[in-house]
């Protein structure tokens, strides 16, 4: 099941893509992709998530309070750069846009007021892009282990921090000790 992560700081905004995207199943190239949605009004709680957790797609409204889309997904691009992005707005400025497609390196921008079908098939053709992005990836990393240049435990531990992000990453503490969560 794909995870869809959501972020708009109206909460009726997000309800109402749940609600869609719940009632019209996200469908490419007769392709079904099952979706649980993640919903967020606050940008770093989502932030928080997409660190956590292995994501599928982002969603995220352009114009919020405390950050805005562009830098939000920017960051989650850092973080996941195989989850496609995309900003949804009802504000069109060029430079916006184009700072979106530059620095978060966005999939799609949809605009606010949406067409169902519209929002639904570009969900749909960006989890499709990404399942090709993936594909490639571990194709260019078998040719890379056949020539030498990847080990098989460099190709493990991509695999991993795909599946788990920040697996792989070791957390010393400030006496020298391994911190094996947050809390400690």
């Amino acid at each position: 099941m794909e995870q869809l992560v959501l972020v708009d700081d109206e909460p009726m905004m997000l309800k109402a893509i749940g609600r869609l995207l719940a009632r019209i199943p996200c469908t490419f190239d007769g392709q079904v992709y099952p979706l649980k949605v993640i919903s967020f009004t606050d940008p770093y709680a989502a932030l928080g998530y997409v660190e956590a957790h292995a994501v599928s797609l982002i969603l995220s409204d352009y114009r919020m309070p405390e950050m805005d889309g562009v830098t939000l997904l920017s960051r989650c691009l850092a973080l996941q750069p195989e989850a496609p992005r995309l900003i949804i707005s009802g504000y069109a400025d060029l430079n916006a846009l184009i700072a979106a497609i530059n620095q978060a390196q966005i999939y799609r921008f949809v605009a606010k007021p949406w067409n169902d079908y519209e929002l639904v098939t570009t969900i749909a053709q960006a989890l499709r892009y990404r399942q090709l992005w993936l594909e490639n990836q571990k194709l260019a990393d078998l040719c890379r282990m056949t020539m030498n240049q990847l080990s098989p435990q460099e190709r493990e531990r991509r695999r991993l921090e795909q599946e788990v992000p920040g697996i792989t990453q070791v957390k010393w503490g400030p006496d020298g000790s391994l911190l094996l969560d947050e809390e400690s």
